[in-house]
């Protein structure tokens, strides 16, 4: 009766013994394709990373030491030659006038607007792609003025600091850079 008790229990280990058994080797499957797949792609070759690693500190050293790649650090300025001690002024009409309402008349402003920047034409095709944002803002801007305004001495040149503010706001929101120096009337009617 003894050994009936020990074969007994003996078959009842057996299918955890082979559950157990499969478990690991299913383990050591999975286990060898990533490292097998890991090897075959190269993540442990050393001579790549530090090769990789060499041409980046030639590339930082070329371009000055920390410079960020030319799209992230924005527009540069432009000299027409080294020698200049002053930036090329660069200059983009809006195509459309923008018209507008002065706050509590009913009289009516109209302008054309012209930019002015010293940066590349990256701004211009900046102020192109976001067109619909700038007119907005340089509404906003306008439809703020009142008939009492119109009279200053200043009224068209601070009209323009406010547009040219908020222009490169919409810029800077849109392409972290604005780059926008002045805004010109090329016209001006109030009616």
């Amino acid at each position: 009766m003894a050994d009936e008790e020990v074969e007994v229990e003996g078959k009842k280990k057996s299918p955890l013994v082979k559950i157990i058994i499969f478990a690991v080797v299913g383990l050591l499957v999975v286990i060898g394709t990533v490292i097998g797949t890991m090897f075959l792609t190269g993540f442990f070759d050393r001579k790549d990373m530090q090769q990789m690693e060499k041409r980046l500190a030639e590339l930082e050293a070329k371009n000055g030491e920390g410079k960020e790649d030319e799209k992230e650090k924005g527009p540069q300025k432009v000299k027409e030659s080294p020698e200049l001690t002053r930036f090329v002024n660069s200059y983009m009409e809006l195509e459309k006038p923008l018209v507008s309402n002065l706050t509590g008349t009913r009289k009516v402003i109209q302008v054309n607007l012209s930019i002015m920047t010293h940066y590349d034409e990256r701004v211009f095709k900046n102020v192109k792609k976001h067109e619909s944002a700038i007119r907005s803002a340089a509404l906003d801007v306008m439809r703020q003025s009142t008939e009492s305004e119109l009279g200053a001495p200043e009224f068209r040149k601070n009209l323009a600091t406010k547009i040219r503010d908020e222009m490169n706001a919409v810029l800077v929101k849109y392409e972290d850079f604005g780059g926008i120096e002045e805004v010109f009337f090329t016209s001006f009617v109030v009616q």
